[in-house]
């Protein structure tokens, strides 16, 4: 394990340490951001600034990219980006489906350019711990990830999400219905970085979803890629906020353009 892997791996064993037992003492709301279901709780605040805190203690030319505010630009050339709770509603709610997720990419904080390095997803509830490396593969604590051969389309076992703006969530309940046939089934847990690390696993067989952000998909994405998955973009670029589909490349080659058929493309994000 490199250095900066161990790094990455540690501080977000100790943050997922600190998750769990806010989550154990109780949580509540503690503002909202995009719409009144996009909540924030304290701790994805507390959870936020103990991740700085130890990347700058450690790394304090790297830049920082944090979901809850934190942003501190790089002289090094390279950035953490931090989803300090990611699944915040699931955590909310006491629903053991919520992650901490740290990546550190190379080049500007951008998904559409970045080159993601190293990628750490730690389930708290549950303490598995997915990582990743650049050129090195992809774990699951001590356990390597290689998604197995993909099954026909009818039945794949498909993964996705919704966003927070309602004509948003509307399209793409459109969108799942008219897919729903065509797959074995849909499956929506609300955690994008655990989804992509489900990929990696086998749990899933695909994973699509519009309108993330960088800090969602920014370890996971690595740990799915490091495992054998092709993880792309709208129509040949990289993913973004546009989209982001993992899937086994031949799966992917199948999917995407049943996704373009049924409208997965089409709305727009708001």
């Amino acid at each position: 394990m490199s250095e900066l892997l161990d790094l990455a791996r540690s501080v977000a064993l100790e943050a997922a340490e600190l998750a769990a037992r806010r989550r154990r003492e109780g949580v509540e709301v503690a503002a909202t951001k995009s719409t009144v279901v996009d909540v924030v709780t304290e701790a994805d605040r507390e959870v936020e600034r103990l991740v700085l805190g130890r990347l700058q203690d450690a790394r304090p030319q790297d830049g920082v990219l944090g979901e809850e505010g934190a942003s501190v630009p790089s002289t090094s050339g390279s950035t953490w980006v931090v989803d300090p709770i990611d699944g915040t509603v699931n955590y909310l709610y006491g629903i053991p489906h919520y992650g901490v997720s740290i990546a550190l990419v190379e080049g500007d904080p951008d998904p559409l350019t970045w080159t993601a390095q190293v990628g750490v997803v730690v389930n708290p509830a549950t303490g598995e711990t997915f990582t990743a490396e650049r050129g090195q593969g992809a774990w699951c604590g001590d356990r390597r990830l290689r998604i197995p051969e993909p099954p026909s389309l009818e039945l794949a076992l498909v993964a996705t999400g919704f966003a927070y703006r309602a004509a948003t969530r509307a399209a793409q309940g459109d969108v799942v219905t008219r897919l729903l046939p065509r797959v074995r089934d849909i499956r929506r847990q609300g955690t994008a970085s655990l989804d992509l690390c489900f990929v990696a696993d086998g749990r899933y067989d695909a994973y699509f979803e519009r309108t993330l952000s960088p800090w969602d998909h920014a370890a996971g994405a690595l740990v799915a890629r490091e495992a054998g998955a092709a993880v792309v973009g709208m129509r040949g670029a990289a993913p973004s906020r546009d989209l982001i589909l993992a899937a086994h490349p031949d799966l992917v080659a199948r999917l995407e353009p049943v996704l373009d058929e049924v409208g997965a493309f089409d709305f727009p994000l708001g």
